[in-house]
């Protein structure tokens, strides 16, 4: 007699079912479809999560940039003139900084060009 999948099998396949719960067409239907999609978007969750980080990183210096340049400095002198005057302050903060207030981000820049020229 042969033996069938039974309860055991279709608890497994709803589990991955479940997963796949909102994807378009076969792939929240289809077992094998199914998985398949989802271990997918498991792999461009788990990459994406480090991908973000760069981007982010990349608006903040691109932000930075933006605002030091008006001022006569570039991102890259800035970051070194803060180097030299031990002022550390993320590239997050400093983005805030320069969009919300341009004052605080005048001064920062200031000091920076000043240890860059005594240097």
């Amino acid at each position: 007699m042969r033996t069938r999948g039974g309860i055991v099998t279709r608890r497994r396949r709803n589990k991955w079912l479940k997963l796949a719960k909102g994807y378009w067409g076969h792939k929240s239907i289809g077992y094998k479809v199914a998985k398949q999609a989802v271990v997918k978007s498991w792999t461009y969750a788990f990459r994406d999560r480090k991908q973000i980080k760069r981007e982010f990183r990349r608006l903040w210096i691109a932000r930075i940039n933006a605002a030091c340049r008006p001022l006569g400095i570039t991102y890259s002198r800035l970051i070194e003139g803060l180097k030299l005057t031990n002022i550390q302050i993320n590239r997050k903060m400093l983005s805030e900084l320069a969009i919300n207030h341009a004052s605080t981000f005048n001064n920062i820049v200031e000091k920076a060009k000043k240890a860059l020229t005594s240097k």
